[in-house]
């Protein structure tokens, strides 16, 4: 084999990451500084002590100096795959970097290796070529990925000629990974979808229907609103009833700009369908109109590729047996990332989590999760999952400004958007799925059974028509409870000074606490 020997290095900081205590560096960490190649540090390090101990902190994991590997090529990938899992991308790189005759060296004298196995499998997926290496003949079959390190589909093709069973929650055009962590692990056994459908069982089938239309409005202005957009009434019912649909039509290219006609009201000044031109979010200098970028979009001559294979894999994994909300963090983040319209990836982005928790059956039938409501609420942790993938990238993708100050990008990067790491999106995403379930639906189901009670005390007391107990009810919540002078000089000019005091004390029996106000 070639001299690919000695990538260990003692470390305390790596890339401006500082180890809990100075060890050895190795792994996919020590590769990608040894061979110089064009990732991004992933999201947790090896290291080995000095000092016998074994813990993970954030960043990092440690083990003891028995865990160290053969400090070559072999020895490095083989601790990798064993105690870090896969990485697509790194080993997208990888190939590119090192000459096919290693890895057929390695093979022929490891055949039956699980590890050498593995990274021969991986070479030939990724690369779409055969190695010079015969079929095996004999041999269990290995899972690709294991099972303890990262999600896995439940089921997958084996191939034969490696005795490898590939597993991967995708296809060779689009397949993020998800680590397992403890925030996930405790996610799942919570089992939010039969939590969900619970809920939604113990509610009356007429609040339901009046909870489900009020989450659709909310949720519609809500994206918009992350857009930082006020939309028009007509704008947000029209938006709210395309997310209403989630799950009915199969994913396709065609369905995608059906919803970006919807998302965008004016297309005089944008131009629909995929992108022809590049991409970015940012800002411009204000004295050059240069582009500051905080996320580079995919280069557009990629997007009909990565788009295909982001449709496939979405396809694939609603038959795969993977978790709903896995499948919907993979498939949406990794379409914001790609950005393939001008504009309306956003709306999209979430619409696509309500398609695949509805297509998957996560969301109660008759209800949709306000993903995007509980997005707005958690707004600054929304912005630091987007950049925690997109602003490590911007070191690695070259480009240029255009003449109208947009961004041309250089070199294909659309490895870059096929195999990222989905954990933290996948955490966030869950975080949303939850407080939804445990704070929005139930805020909105105590709405309006506190609104009823209202409602039936003014129609005994007052037979004040619909209009305008809906109008009196957002007066009192609009002045904590109380009845302005204003109104009552207008709109309720008829109410005596005892009639008002009256429906004040009614409206706090119905309505103890502000948590139950939708303006409170």
């Amino acid at each position: 084999m070639a001299d690919y020997n000695s990538f260990s290095r003692e470390v305390s900081v790596f890339h401006g990451r500082t180890a809990p205590e100075p060890g050895q560096l190795v792994g996919y960490g020590a590769l990608i500084e040894g061979l110089q190649l064009p990732v991004p540090v992933p999201r947790q390090l090896a290291l080995i002590s000095r000092k016998h101990r074994q813990y993970q902190t954030e960043g990092w994991r440690v083990l003891t100096p028995r865990h160290a590997p053969e400090d070559s090529l072999p020895g490095q990938l083989t601790f990798a795959l064993k105690y870090e899992g896969v990485d697509l991308l790194f080993f997208k790189k990888l190939f590119e970097r090192v000459p096919a005759a290693t890895w057929e060296e390695w093979i022929r004298r490891e055949p039956l290796g699980q590890y050498a196995r593995r990274v021969w499998f991986l070479y030939e997926w990724l690369m779409g070529r055969s190695l010079a290496v015969p079929d095996l003949r004999e041999g269990n079959y290995a899972p690709l990925l294991s099972d303890k390190l990262q999600y896995a589909a439940a089921s997958g093709p084996a191939s034969g000629r490696h005795r490898i069973r590939n597993n991967l929650p995708g296809t060779v055009g689009f397949c993020p990974l998800v680590h397992k962590t403890p925030v996930l692990e405790e996610f799942l056994a919570r089992n939010l979808s039969e939590q969900a459908s619970r809920v939604v069982r113990g509610i009356h089938k007429d609040v339901l229907l009046r909870t489900s239309a009020f989450l659709l409005l909310k949720d519609s202005k809500a994206s918009f609103t992350i857009e930082g957009e006020n939309p028009t009434s007509t704008r947000a019912v029209r938006w709210g009833r395309a997310i209403g649909q989630a799950g009915q039509q199969p994913l396709s290219k065609e369905e995608l700009l059906r919803l970006q006609q919807i998302v965008i009201e004016n297309s005089r000044f944008v131009r629909l369908g995929y992108r022809t031109e590049g991409g970015f979010v940012g800002e411009h200098d204000r004295s050059t109109g240069e582009p500051l970028p905080d996320h580079i979009s995919a280069r557009w001559q990629d997007l009909d590729s990565l788009m295909e294979g982001l449709l496939a894999t979405a396809a694939q994994l609603e038959h795969a047996g993977f978790h709903p909300v896995l499948t919907a963090a993979a498939v949406a983040f990794g379409f914001v990332f790609i950005h393939p319209f001008v504009d309306g990836n956003g709306r999209v982005h979430r619409y696509l989590i309500h398609h695949l928790l509805a297509k998957l059956r996560f969301t109660p039938q008759g209800i949709i999760f306000p993903v995007s409501a509980a997005i707005l609420e958690h707004l600054d942790d929304y912005r630091r999952v987007l950049e925690s993938y997109s602003h490590p990238l911007l070191e690695f993708i070259s480009w240029r400004n255009t003449p109208d100050h947009n961004v041309e990008v250089l070199a294909d990067t659309s490895d870059y958007y096929r195999y990222f790491d989905a954990t933290a999106q996948t955490e966030f995403l869950f975080r949303c799925v939850a407080y939804t379930l445990e704070h929005t639906i139930p805020a909105e189901v105590a709405y309006l059974q506190q609104y009823d009670q209202l409602k039936s005390w003014l129609d005994e007391h007052f037979q004040l028509p619909d209009r305008l107990v809906a109008l009196l009810v957002r007066f009192l919540e609009q002045n904590g409870g109380r009845l302005s002078q204003r109104a009552r000089e207008r709109e309720f000019e008829q109410l005596t000074e005892a009639e008002v005091s009256e429906i004040e004390a009614a409206y706090a029996r119905s309505f103890p606490g502000p948590e139950t106000s939708r303006h409170g």
